[in-house]
């Protein structure tokens, strides 16, 4: 007798022991089943598939059609009621359109597109927002570029994007590798007859069948457009204003620091001389002290932690922050960033919010609307339309004064001096979220940050273009880089400070606004030199399409930018907010450096969250 055979053998109560085991087994196993899952049972595997014969197998696969159909029909009526957003994918086509539809070659391609991303979520595709890809694949779709049978899913297209962008964030160039039906002619013009005018798609370029955009890329260039008046220095009567004065003569670093803004220290004096006395002037002595409290005390009051968009978003403590978990999510990516104020249709009256936060500092001051000013008024007593508009009055005037500024030859030389200090390899952990200092992907190669040598002027602002070449960039990098530069030279910082950003320290960064950003162009040197080269294909390349991808950037992206800062003034608020935030985690932009940043624990003034978030990290050296 073999050895294989010794488990059959035995006597009649061991085998009925055994077929009562295996009835039991089996008894577990469907009441298990009948209530949805439980553990795996005796020798069972998870994911094994159960064999089924041909009626079964059929009658199964019927069940499934009539769930797709129904999970359709359910979509398509919350879609006509209103209640689902889902973007711009296309259901499921008929199973008879999709037998009847002639089968084409599918050819493995580079699309090169450019985009504004105002109104869409971002680039990255997605079953229930707004996005570019949303509404690129199922152009490709109605155009015939991709078939009925591979329509409702990108993933049977091997869709991938070269570089993911934020909400609103703009593309001149940008790139997704695909497999499309590309064999008319005139394929180009019928995608881009289904988009919207925001949405280009500039060529399409046959590549080799292993082609990822994303993989093969090797560096890319993002430009930022900022208003000149961001290098503006903080004003003398804000709190960084006064910090600023204050640490440099306390650190005898006075001569340093006004060097340091030599060609712009007249500036405030003079607009406070001609433009802003004859206002206060003007004011009733009630009303007075209550605008200059207005303008310079609570324009930017402390907010509690995880309530102030722009200071949560150089802090890493947020835990709805998205985490960049790949490779791709670590670039500028289109998941919301931590504390970002939700868009929404009612302009903030920030007049209002500061009469109330005046209100809250002044008990004894009681504000009557009944009255139109013409008669006086009981002391304590203040005549709340007027105050209103005595700060709406003052608030326009620095706005405009800022408008009218230019920037003069070595101020936009400073700024280039900063930019500068980002070429080379450096260390970026202070510049994301969730980085340490020792963490080897915070460590990133920069191949050039210019100015552009001429100012542009749009709308009465003067406007600076900055472009930047790197390899790769991580979450909100290129923001929180253009943010150090224009604080540092706005501040009249000690350039040494961003070296030490590069360092073990801790150094708060606020991002500058999104507004600005845009993708300039992927760059495949390596694949076109190498691969294309070999294999007969053309180059990817942007500069045969560049007349083109200029109009588009004037008329669909650029002229977006000036238009919503000229209404929504975003550059302002953002410095002005940082200039009046009463906190020292900005401090080491004085002369005091990192070491003002530091708390101590008896310093009864500063919130006791900040205390304890700043011992971790002064422990640590790291992001906490």
């Amino acid at each position: 007798m073999s050895d294989n055979e010794g488990p059959r053998a035995g006597n009649d109560s061991s085998n009925r022991n055994g077929s009562n085991k295996k009835r039991k087994w089996a008894d577990k196993d469907r009441r298990n089943a009948s209530r949805g899952g439980g553990r795996l049972q005796h020798g069972s595997h998870q994911n094994k598939k159960r064999n089924m014969g041909r009626k079964e197998h059929n009658s199964s696969q019927l069940d499934r059609r009539d769930r797709n159909a129904e999970q359709q029909a359910k979509i398509k009526e919350q879609e006509e009621k209103g209640e689902n957003d889902r973007p711009a994918l296309p259901a499921a086509f008929p199973a008879d359109e999709v037998e009847a539809e002639e089968r084409r070659p599918k050819r493995k391609v580079a699309v090169m597109i450019g985009y504004s991303g105002t109104g869409y979520k971002g680039m990255q595709i997605d079953n229930k927002q707004k996005t570019i890809e949303g509404d690129l694949f199922n152009a490709f779709v109605a155009a015939g570029a991709i078939s009925k049978a591979n329509a409702s899913d990108p993933k049977k297209s091997s869709l991938v994007r070269c570089a993911r962008t934020d909400k609103g964030v703009h593309a001149a160039g940008n790139v997704v590798s695909l497999k499309l039906i590309i064999e008319e002619e005139d394929i180009v013009e019928k995608i881009n007859s289904h988009l919207s005018e925001q949405i280009r798609v500039w060529g399409i370029q046959r590549t080799i069948g292993s082609f990822s955009c994303y993989q093969a890329c090797d560096s890319r260039w993002y430009e930022y457009l900022i208003p000149t008046h961001s290098f503006l220095p903080p004003h003398p009567s804000s709190f960084l204003g006064k910090k600023l004065e204050e640490y440099a003569e306390n650190e005898g670093d006075m001569d340093g620091y006004r060097k340091r803004q030599a060609e712009i220290a007249d500036f405030w004096s003079e607009v406070e001389e001609k433009h802003i006395k004859p206002i206060l002037d003007s004011l009733d002595d009630s009303i007075r002290p209550l605008v200059e409290e207005a303008m310079y005390n609570v324009e930017a009051v402390d907010a509690a932690p995880g309530t102030d968009p722009i200071i949560d978003a150089s802090t890493d403590e947020k835990a709805n922050e998205e985490k960049a978990t790949n490779a791709e999510a670590a670039e500028e990516t289109a998941k919301p960033s931590a504390g970002e104020a939700a868009p929404t249709d009612k302009p903030t009256d920030e007049v209002r919010e500061t009469i109330d936060t005046i209100m809250q500092n002044e008990p004894n001051i009681t504000l009557d609307s009944t009255t139109d000013g013409s008669r006086p008024l009981p002391s304590g007593v203040i005549n709340q339309p007027v105050l209103e508009e005595a700060i709406k009055t003052l608030k326009k005037a620095y706005i405009d004064v800022k408008k009218a500024y230019r920037i003069s030859p070595e101020r936009q030389a400073r700024v280039q001096a900063a930019l500068d200090r980002y070429l080379g390899t450096h260390k970026y952990h202070n510049y994301t979220v969730h980085k340490k200092f020792n963490d080897k992907s915070a460590q990133r190669y920069i191949k050039s940050f210019k100015v552009a040598p001429e100012p542009i002027i749009i709308n009465d602002t003067e406007w600076l273009s900055l472009k930047v070449h790197g390899q790769s960039f991580m979450m909100h990098q290129i923001r929180k880089m253009v943010g150090m530069a224009a604080l540092t030279v706005r501040c009249g910082t000690d350039p040494q400070i961003m070296e030490q950003s590069f360092g073990k320290e801790v150094v708060r960064i606020p991002k500058a606004p999104g507004l600005g950003l845009l993708l300039e162009r992927p760059v495949f040197e390596s694949y076109n030199a190498k691969m294309a080269k070999q294999h007969g294909r053309e180059s990817i390349d942007f500069e045969k399409f560049n007349d083109k991808i200029a109009a588009f950037k004037e008329r669909e992206i650029y002229q977006r930018i000036f238009r919503e800062e000229a209404q929504g003034n975003q550059f302002n608020t953002f410095f002005t907010h940082l200039d009046n935030y009463k906190d020292p985690q900005f401090l080491y932009l004085t002369s005091g450096g990192i070491e003002a940043t530091k708390r101590k624990r008896e310093d009864k003034s500063v919130p006791q969250t900040f205390e304890e978030d700043s011992e971790d990290e002064n422990a640590s050296g790291g992001e906490g």
